[in-house]
C-alpha cells in the first residue's frame, strides 16, 4: 500500500479530545466528525488534510480516553496514515481496527518539516520525504494487521472473511 500526502505536524500527547472533541461523539458518520477533527488545535484541519494528508507527531499520539471515533474522523477528514514517535496502546489498536495505517519512525517525525510531501511504501518499510528527499525505515506490521487495514478495517476484514468462507463451503 503506497500513501501519499502533506505532513500536517502535531506535538505529543495529542489525545482523543483534541482529535475529535466530545461534543460530536453524537455520530459515527465519518464525514460528520471530519469536519470537527483536530478543531482544538486548527480549525481549518479539515481543509487543509482532505485532499491527502499525513499526521507526523510526537510521542503518544492517540492518548486519553478510548474511542474508536478519533480513527474513523482521521480517516473521514482525508488523512492517509500517521506517522509518530509512540502510539497510545489502544489507539494503535483503534486505528488497525479501523483500517487507518499508522507508523512508528522517531527519525522521521524529527526531519520532516509542516507542508512537506510525504510518501509511505507500507510493503517495503519506507518513508520518504519527497521534499527533501530523505527517507526513513520503519517495521512493516504482520501480514494479518496489513490485511485489516487494507480491508478498510476489522469490521471490513471480517465480512470479507466470512463472505470468502462461505463461498468456498457451498462449492
Amino acid at each position: 500500500m503506497k500513501i501519499q500526502g502533506k505532513a500536517f505536524k502535531v506535538g505529543r500527547d495529542i489525545d482523543t479530545d483534541i482529535i475529535i472533541p466530545a461534543q460530536y461523539l453524537t455520530t459515527f458518520d465519518e464525514k460528520e466528525l471530519a469536519k470537527h477533527c483536530m478543531e482544538p488545535l486548527d480549525p481549518e484541519f479539515y481543509d487543509k488534510v482532505k485532499d491527502g494528508g499525513i499526521v507526523v507527531a510526537e510521542e503518544n499520539f492517540g492518548c486519553g480516553s478510548s474511542r474508536e471515533h478519533a480513527p474513523i474522523a482521521l480517516k473521514g477528514a482525508g488523512v492517509g496514515a500517521v506517522v509518530a514517535k509512540s502510539f497510545a496502546r489502544i489507539f494503535f489498536r483503534n486505528a488497525v481496527n479501523m483500517g487507518l495505517p499508522i507508523f512508528e519512525s522517531s527519525e522521521a517525525v524529527d526531519a520532516i518539516s509542516a507542508g512537506h510531501d510525504i510518501s509511505i511504501d507500507s510493503e517495503t518499510g519506507v518513508i520518504e520525504d519527497l521534499t527533501t528527499g530523505e527517507s526513513f525505515e520503519v517495521a512493516s506490521f504482520p501480514d494479518f494487521l496489513t490485511e485489516i487495514i487494507e480491508a478498510g478495517g476489522l469490521i471490513a476484514y471480517t465480512r470479507e472473511r466470512v463472505k470468502s468462507e462461505n463461498g468456498q463451503n457451498r462449492k
